[in-house]
């Protein structure tokens, strides 16, 4: 069963599915742009290291020290000694993030690096680490892509300035170049269009290799068997606005995965 969706399916932002899809994501990516890069470069799929932020994922992460005693003093002259406490220390934990870098095979250099991003990477100390290390990537040689299929706000190099066309886009796709920084192209895309056909630029001497993101995402649903596990009776895990509400019923009214609400 395919997505009913055009584009990107917001019920695959549930926090319960986005774990999986983006690792198909990632690897479906390097697969099918690997054909697009001919014998001069080679995709592959790295990772990097980062801490995990504190939050819920750690509440069993921890160690407590010392063991919980209570104090034998008794009360003297209207004086109190106060028991000790456990003190509960988090410990930092690390993540494996996976990202694809495309490299020169005579060289062996790496040309480009394509990022998607993940929750973590849009909010409190993950967002931070990524910005870091986008400031990073920006003050090297390679070309950067940055692919945003969760909804706003965005931490894609789209930060830097306002994107007011079209005024409803949700998700985005940005692309810096190192011969010019100073400018970015982007895809901006609403909920009801479908994914591009984005650029990813090699060397200057070469042209763009060509990702299509709706056949990822498309081998993502089949091999991941999404349709079997979301529930399309009801609403998304996203905010959405007024219209795309009103679309997103009427899309999958059509698709039969919703009844027409009775006659009064």
């Amino acid at each position: 069963m395919p997505s009913p969706f055009p584009g990107m399916d917001p019920y695959l932002e549930h926090g319960a599915r986005w774990p999986d899809l983006h690792q198909r994501l990632i690897a479906y990516s390097s697969e099918l742009l690997q054909p697009h890069l001919h014998t001069t470069y080679v995709a592959r799929i790295d990772e990097r290291t980062e801490m995990k932020p504190y939050g819920r994922e750690l509440t069993a992460n921890f160690v407590v020290e010392p063991p919980r005693r209570l104090s034998k003093t008794q009360v003297a002259f209207g004086s109190l000694s106060a028991d000790e406490p456990q003190t509960i220390r988090f410990l930092d934990d690390e993540r494996r993030v996976p990202y694809i870098k495309i490299a020169s095979v005579e060289s062996g250099d790496v040309v480009t690096l394509i990022e998607v991003l993940s929750p973590d990477n849009k909010i409190g100390r993950g967002q931070a680490q990524y910005m870091e290390r986008q400031d990073e990537i920006l003050e090297t040689p390679f070309n950067l892509v940055e692919i945003d299929l969760l909804s706003r706000p965005t931490a894609t190099y789209a930060r830097f300035f306002e994107l007011h066309s079209p005024h409803d886009w949700r998700y985005n796709i940005c692309i810096s170049r190192p011969q010019r920084r100073t400018s970015v192209e982007v895809y901006a895309m609403p909920l009801r269009d479908r994914l591009p056909r984005c650029k990813i630029p090699l060397l200057p001497e070469d042209s763009d290799a060509v990702l299509d993101l709706n056949a990822v995402l498309a081998r993502c649903y089949d091999a991941g068997a999404y349709g079997m596990l979301l529930d399309y009776s009801k609403p998304p895990p996203v905010s959405l606005s007024k219209a795309e509400e009103e679309w997103l019923e009427a899309l999958l009214l059509e698709k039969g995965l919703r009844t027409a609400p009775a006659q009064q």
